[in-house]
């Protein structure tokens, strides 16, 4: 058995605009997970803004641990949207969950009680938004592909 099943594109029904969609959703959650581990702070303080005075060392392995999570979580959507297909409305599915319980977390849950706000909370429920509506497109069957 190979790593790498072979491709199933041309068994997919869906919208290519929905695989298209997820693949740049990949790359979108590519890019933090790089800052995240990768950047000294993890982008903690410089971009969202949060201060690292206390327990700085500990908010900065936090975020380089989730990072760590992102990068072959992006890679996989990645992989789905360019090679697997079929895999298309469980990926826009994984989005929206996981786009869907930060939007609750940070405006109505946990990270809602400090009233700081970094980018992402404002990014979350507009990618659960749009991402449902490519689901639903990756679901039909179009007219023409």
């Amino acid at each position: 058995m190979a790593l790498f099943p072979p491709s199933t594109n041309a068994d997919y029904q869906g919208s290519r605009v929905a695989a298209w969609f997820l693949f740049i959703a990949g790359l979108a959650e590519l890019m933090p997970g790089l800052i995240h581990f990768f950047l000294p702070d993890g982008g903690a303080g410089v971009i969202a803004g949060i201060d690292l005075s206390e327990r700085g060392d500990l908010i900065v392995a936090l975020f380089a641990w989730f990072g760590a999570i992102q990068i072959p979580s992006a890679l996989l959507i990645i992989l789905i949207a360019l090679r697997y297909r079929t895999l298309v409305p469980l990926g826009l599915l994984w989005i929206i969950l996981a786009r869907g319980l930060m939007a609750y977390d940070g405006w109505l849950g946990k990270a809602s009680q400090s009233g700081h706000h970094p980018p992402e909370h404002y990014a979350s429920p507009i990618a659960v938004v749009v991402a449902a509506i490519f689901l639903a497109l990756s679901l039909g069957r179009p007219a023409q592909r």
